[in-house]
């Protein structure tokens, strides 16, 4: 073969070679712009007014309160709003309530009388109709202050009686009055309605109160420009401190059963609560009242409420003597450390809490002094008085 061949067959395969790479660098570029480029569908509205996301979607986008795992398309819609903590009754004329199966964090406390009410925290998932909703309590709003920077709060008036439990005043001084701060007195219909009916027969005004997760977030961002990021532009999860989480234990090291029995107040047998853990799908169900009680539902889905993790802590419970009628004001020592109960994958983990300031994140360690590690999934606090019952079996 003579040389003027040999060039040719060299040239023709350096041009392969070229045009090869050139398509595959080209490929690769599109291939890699399509990627980041391909919108994220929107979440769409079921007929019970709740925003469904793609049920199909990988589930790979860790929710930061919970650990629980979503799709991209939720998590894109997360981003767009802050945590929002509502106040939800828990009086015997409230119930069934609703929106509290799809909150990815409760705290239930007395609220007065031995009566128990609940914090929500709403962020990665969408609720639908939430309520009844009712006032605030300090104590509720250092649970709160842990969610970063002004956590959008959700309530109808509160404690105003002059002295330490004067939750109002106390808004007032943490600057989230008139921001971030969803009083009902300020803000009205139609954010906040009463629905006389919902509950299917006649109740008090006072257990009348609703508004929606979305309602409330829409607000939020259009009326005080509070979405993700505050007037200073921060993101709200700036100095939000994580919890650690991990997964599930397998089937074959979870307790067979465990129920774990609550008193707030021995003489008001119809708030006590009992979890009851289900081994199959690693939750504890609740039910609320006397004798073990009746299933607790969600009226917006007839679903029994559920937690992957159940967390009891004692604090010190005092009256507030602040001359308001029959002295009904209460408070709890939030700060500080003390007693406290852990219970996931059917085990009782004893050990103790620590919330170092009001916005300090609560902390949990075992009998060792080590950090406690939740379950991926919803947490629920049970705040008891240092005297307060549980019983576990």
């Amino acid at each position: 073969m003579d040389n003027k061949k040999i060039l040719t067959i060299i040239l023709v395969f350096v041009v392969y070679l070229a045009t090869a790479g050139i398509s595959f660098f080209a490929f690769s570029k599109v291939s890699k712009t399509s990627e980041i480029t391909t919108p994220v569908g929107l979440p769409s509205k079921g007929a019970t007014g709740r925003l469904e996301f793609d049920p199909n979607a990988p589930k790979t986008q860790e929710c930061p309160l919970t650990g629980a795992l979503y799709s991209k398309q939720q998590k894109k819609w997360w981003e767009d709003h802050r945590p929002l903590g509502v106040m939800i009754e828990n009086h015997e004329e409230a119930r069934p309530q609703s929106g509290l199966s799809f909150a990815d964090v409760i705290y239930e406390a007395v609220a007065e009388g031995g009566i128990t009410r609940f914090l929500a925290v709403y962020y990665c998932q969408d609720a639908g109709v939430i309520g009844p909703v009712r006032s605030a309590r300090t104590y509720f709003i250092d649970f709160l202050s842990e969610y970063g920077d002004y956590p959008l709060y959700a309530h109808v008036g509160g404690a105003n009686q002059p002295g330490p439990a004067d939750a109002l005043s106390q808004l007032a001084d943490y600057e989230w009055t008139g921001y971030n701060d969803l009083n009902q007195f300020s803000i009205g219909f139609p954010v906040f309605w009463r629905d006389y009916d919902r509950l299917g027969h006649s109740v008090a005004t006072e257990h009348t109160m609703y508004s929606t997760t979305e309602k409330l977030w829409e607000y939020a961002s259009e009326e005080i420009k509070l979405g993700s990021k505050d007037k200073e532009g921060d993101a709200w999860g700036k100095r939000f401190v994580k919890y650690s989480f991990k997964e599930d234990a397998s089937v074959s090291d979870r307790g067979k059963s465990q129920s774990v029995h609550l008193e707030f107040w021995e003489s008001m047998p119809e708030y006590f609560a009992d979890w009851l853990y289900d081994p199959k799908t690693n939750l504890y169900k609740r039910n609320n009242g006397n004798n073990g009680g009746s299933q607790q539902l969600d009226k917006n889905n007839n679903n029994q409420l559920t937690s992957k993790n159940i967390v009891v802590l004692f604090m010190q419970e005092s009256n507030a003597f602040d001359g308001y009628e029959n002295n009904i004001h209460l408070l709890y020592r939030t700060k500080g450390t003390g007693r406290a109960r852990i219970f996931m994958d059917g085990k009782d983990i004893k050990g103790t809490w620590r919330k170092d300031s009001r916005t300090s994140r609560i902390k949990l360690f075992d009998e060792t002094g080590a950090s406690v590690q939740l379950n991926k999934g919803n947490i629920w606090f049970e705040i008891l008085p240092t005297d307060g019952v549980i019983t576990v079996k």
